[in-house]
């Protein structure tokens, strides 16, 4: 799943109307018009295959690179990173997000919207119905359900943390930030400083929370799913090397011979990502995450970077993660009880990031996680395309079906390139992912602004000026194919199953010309699935919800028929910014609006982050603090400043 800091987040959102705005006005394909302007590229399947020694390993990745090394290194003039912090149940008709987890003793809770039940996803906040954990900036802080009161604080080692997942008296907090081991090349040049390291902690939360253990491993953290007791941790990792560039007199001639010899002679451990370990006594180990024979590579790689999934028990000690390593990019991360994904947009490789006429595709590696232990890479492939996101990926029945956009890679500058969607359905053959039925031409000329697959039914939202919302017939996965089609105003950028046949979406209001004009909360009605409707909606002029970009901060708790979602409005220049939770009842088709609960914020504050039921109150968490409120009437019943 991507993720972004909310300093992105808002950048990125105060941006779509400006780019809904120019496609308006760009000439597009039509509807009518034939989509084959993209044409549709076959999903193709990956072999992978590990190095027979280290000597075979070095040789096959400095032949690999050397091609895509140039005078500022790796990818043109620059790297582009994201930050964690991003981007959500073999979905079902009737799925919810915050499903009840019962545990002796605690209230009726929520718990984190994640894609998938049985594959728990990492967040900023986490509660068994007994205490809420949450963690920001570094600092994880625990509050006691019964008192309501802040019982305990930590800040965590390496200052890296931004999610926690939660397991009876144990917390496992995950992140990234730049690297600050020293090792290999951390470089604050023309392309900036690029180097990140991810850290793994694990808390004692029995008593005052303590320090397990801490892990450090060189580069991005990625994302994580917990099935069980197990947690898989996703790292993307890239060679150190200390590139050298055209400045200080030097020519970009001169910097590729140096970047091109530094390749030639760089050692094995350039590639291999590193490992720290601290435990609660403070001793420390340290060395190669994964051994150089143990790597799997496709036959065509770039060398560019490696994929490592690790594996942690939540009963056990840290360790360093017993990683299985890939040669390959990774950017987005679905799972499920049994399966792990980790999907690659080939347009952030290096080596592609500047070729705008690649056509664009998408690279996936399942993972069987149905055991203990390490997973076992099963099976890799290629789509045509990009994702938007984790819920673009959706397993059910052996089947993997995924919902891509494909850009025109020859438009001419300063035209809108022609687009068209299609999801692609694919099932696995031997070693590899291989295509078994595709569905074309969904939003010719539009994007994919949300997806979400139920079951045997899918739904694409694409959007340019108008929300063609699709239903799709995935009952047969050789022959997907659209039954129904509904045309509104705006667009959803997160779909919910609500049961009943019922959906609901979160995105934004537009006038007929597609400019935006605030959030809005929508009720579909896709009992049939051929004529899908619109039965109600909610808008909110001015506003956006952080629910467009990460679906964790959606709650729907179907018992008390709640609706919550964090906003923020729009403000006079200089004015602190608006906003708080809006909470609505859906209710025979409709929504009624219940309030907003609101934290005091400053101007450099998110603003409430997130919501949660705890029996009948609903809690609200941001960077200030957390808020309680009885459920009916939205009675203030506490509040616990972190500051």
């Amino acid at each position: 799943m991507r993720r972004w800091s909310w300093g992105t987040r808002a950048a990125l959102f105060g941006g779509a109307a400006l780019v809904v705005g120019v496609s308006a006005a760009s000439a597009v394909p039509t509807e009518a018009e034939d989509w084959r302007v993209v044409p549709p590229i076959e999903a193709v399947p990956v072999d992978l295959v590990a190095f027979d020694t280290c000597d075979t390993a070095l040789a096959g990745l400095r032949a690999a690179i050397a091609p895509h090394v140039g005078a500022y290194g790796l990818g043109g003039h620059g790297f582009v990173t994201k930050s964690d912090g991003d981007v959500a149940m073999e979905s079902q008709a009737d799925s919810r997000a915050g499903s009840a987890q019962r545990e002796p003793a605690a209230p009726e809770h929520s718990g984190t919207n994640a894609h998938e039940a049985g594959a728990d996803e990492p967040d900023l906040v986490k509660t068994d119905g007994k205490r809420v954990v949450t963690v920001a900036d570094g600092r994880l802080r625990v509050l006691d359900v019964a008192t309501r009161r802040l019982t305990g604080t930590l800040d965590v080692p390496a200052g890296q943390a931004s999610q926690l997942l939660l397991d009876g008296d144990r917390a496992l907090v995950v992140g990234s930030g730049p690297s600050l081991a020293g090792r290999g090349a951390v470089i604050d040049g023309p392309a900036g400083v690029y180097a990140e390291d991810s850290s793994v902690t694990l808390v004692d939360l029995s008593g005052p929370p303590r320090v397990l253990g801490t892990l450090t491993v060189d580069g991005r953290y990625v994302d994580a799913r917990q099935v069980g007791d197990v947690v898989r941790v996703v790292v993307h990792s890239s060679p150190r090397l200390p590139w050298v560039y055209p400045m200080d007199g030097r020519t970009e001639a001169e910097a590729l011979i140096a970047n091109r010899e530094l390749v030639a002679t760089a050692p094995i451990g350039s590639w291999l990502p590193h490992y720290e370990l601290t435990d609660a006594d403070g001793s420390s180990s340290d060395g190669a995450l994964v051994a150089c024979d143990r790597v799997s590579h496709p036959a065509d790689h770039s060398a560019t970077s490696m994929l490592s999934v690790l594996t942690f028990d939540f009963p056990g000690d840290l360790g360093d993660g017993d990683a299985v390593t890939i040669v390959a990019d990774g950017d987005t991360v679905y799972g499920t009880g049994t399966s792990l994904y980790v999907a690659d947009d080939h347009r952030l490789r290096p080596q592609t990031r500047f070729a705008p006429t690649t056509p664009a595709s998408t690279a996936i590696h399942r993972f069987d996680v149905s055991k203990p232990g390490p997973p076992r890479h099963v099976a890799s492939g290629i789509v045509a395309g990009t994702l938007l996101n984790q819920y673009s990926l959706s397993e059910h029945q052996g089947h993997l079906r995924v919902a891509t956009t494909t850009d025109d890679p020859s438009g001419k500058p300063g035209q809108a390139q022609a687009s068209q969607s299609s999801v692609t359905v694919l099932e696995r053959d031997g070693a590899k992912l291989v295509e078994v039925g595709r569905l074309d031409g969904l939003g010719v000329g539009e994007r994919i602004y949300s997806v979400r697959f139920a079951g045997p039914v899918g739904y694409v939202v694409t959007f340019r000026q108008v929300d063609p919302l699709y239903t799709l017939d995935l009952s047969d996965p050789a022959k997907p194919r659209k039954v129904g089609e509904l045309k509104i105003t705006g667009y959803s950028a997160y779909l919910h199953p609500a049961g009943d046949g019922k959906l609901i979406g979160v995105g934004q209001e537009a006038t007929e010309r597609g400019r935006t004009t605030g959030t809005q909360v929508s009720l579909f009605d896709v009992s049939n699935p051929a004529a899908p409707t619109k039965v109600a909606g909610h808008h909110l002029p001015g506003a956006s919800s952080e629910v467009e970009f990460d679906p964790h901060a959606f709650l729907y708790w179907p018992a008390r028929d709640l609706v919550v979602l964090p906003v923020t409005e729009v403000v006079a220049d200089g004015a602190t910014p608006s906003g708080g939770v809006l909470v609505l009842r859906l209710g025979d088709g409709a929504f009624s609006a219940l309030g907003t609960v609101r934290h005091e914020r400053s101007a450099y504050d998110p603003g409430i982050r997130r919501a949660l039921v705890i029996g009948d109150d609903l809690w609200t968490v941001s960077a200030a603090g957390v808020r309680v409120d009885r459920i009916d009437g939205l009675a203030e019943q506490a509040w616990v400043p972190f500051t």
